[in-house]
Parts: structure tokens; sequence; C-alpha cells
């Protein structure tokens, strides 16, 4: 289910200890974008030792590639508009299908089935795949379905066991600044999220 999520949580995270979180746990990570466009793939990218566990990224900016691709329900994108929890979640979920390795190592595809999108119990995804995402209204206008103005993000995590968390962002600033916040907050989730389910696999 989504989970609560500390303040400590919005805090930038660093893309080198994801990386190194992830090797040690022998996990990838899949990432689904919609106003970074790419950015928050580029952060992970951007350190030595990345091919190892990055299986690439789905830059979903309009919501035609979001439903097509990563399998978000119309019906959710007609009622709330691609600036959603439910969005978020769903594009979490759906890229680990659409790029996600399954455990005889062949790329698995995207399923085209509704991956849901609220907070309850989610099935699981590949083997071993975490997906990430972001949404949101980078500026200046707002969202044209839902009217969220911008700097409204929604960013989320899907573990390999389905568990999933969420956070709502309300940023200030530029178009850039927001585009640039919203990698680093969601590094941040992507972070703990992990360092949870390790803490957890100690107990």
């Amino acid at each position: 289910m989504a989970g609560e999520v500390s303040a400590e949580a919005l805090a930038a995270g660093d893309p080198a200890v994801v990386i190194d979180l992830l090797r040690a746990r022998g996990e990838r990570v899949a990432c689904a974008e919609s106003l970074t466009g790419g950015g928050l793939c580029s952060a992970l990218v951007s350190i030595a030792g990345a091919s190892a566990v990055v299986l690439g990224g789905v830059v979903a900016y309009d919501s035609s590639v979001k439903a097509h691709l990563l399998a978000v329900s119309r019906d959710t994108l007609n009622t709330t508009g691609a600036v959603s929890e439910a969005v978020a979640l769903e594009m979490a979920r759906g890229v680990t299908r659409a790029l996600g390795v399954d455990s005889g190592g062949d790329i698995g595809g995207n399923t085209g089935g509704n991956t849901g999108g609220n907070n309850g119990a989610a099935a699981s995804g590949p083997a071993g795949v975490w997906g990430v995402s972001t949404t949101g209204v980078a500026g200046p206008d707002p969202d044209p379905v839902s009217g969220a103005p911008a700097g409204v993000v929604y960013i989320a995590v899907v573990a390999p066991d389905g568990t999933a968390w969420s956070e709502r962002l309300d940023l200030v600033g530029s178009r850039e600044l927001v585009r640039t916040e919203t990698v680093s907050h969601a590094l941040g989730l992507l972070q703990r999220a992990i360092e949870s389910q390790a803490g957890n696999a100690r107990e």
C-alpha cells in the first residue's frame, strides 16, 4: 500500500547512494517521467556503475503516452488529469512492466492492463525491479484538467514486492527549479524506500 512518508523523506537523495543500495541488493530501477523529461534517469546514469542497476526510462510527457506505454488508466487521466497520486502510482507500476526483466533474464512486455493507482495492495512487478515516477505542473500554466497550479508535483516509488510510497510536493519557483527539485525529491523518496526495505529485511 502507499506508505506515509516522513518529512525526512522529502530531503534530496543521493544518486550514488541509490546506485550502491541497488547493487548491494542485486536489484534494478526503471524511471517513468513526465515533467522532469528524463532528468531523473539522467541523474542516476551520471554515476559510474549505473549500468548494473538502471534499466532505463520512459518519458511520458503526453497523457496518451502514459496510457499507451505505461498502462495508466484512461479513466484516471480523464477524471483527475495527469497530475495526481493515482497517476504517479500507475506510472511507477507500469514502467516496471514496460522495462522489467523477469527472473530468467527475458525482457518483459507491457501487459496493457490497468495497474491500479489507489492506496490498496498492488501486484508485484518483475523480480528485483523498482519503479519511480514523476508527474506534475512545471508551470507557468496550471494543469488543464485538474486545475492544479504550477509547482504541484506527485512522485511515487514501487518496490519489487508491490509496496508503494507516494508524495505530493508543493514547490515554489521557476519552471527549471520545479523540475530540478522534483528530481531531487524523487531520488530521496527512492533512496529511503530502498533503505526501509533493507531495514525490514534485517529485522
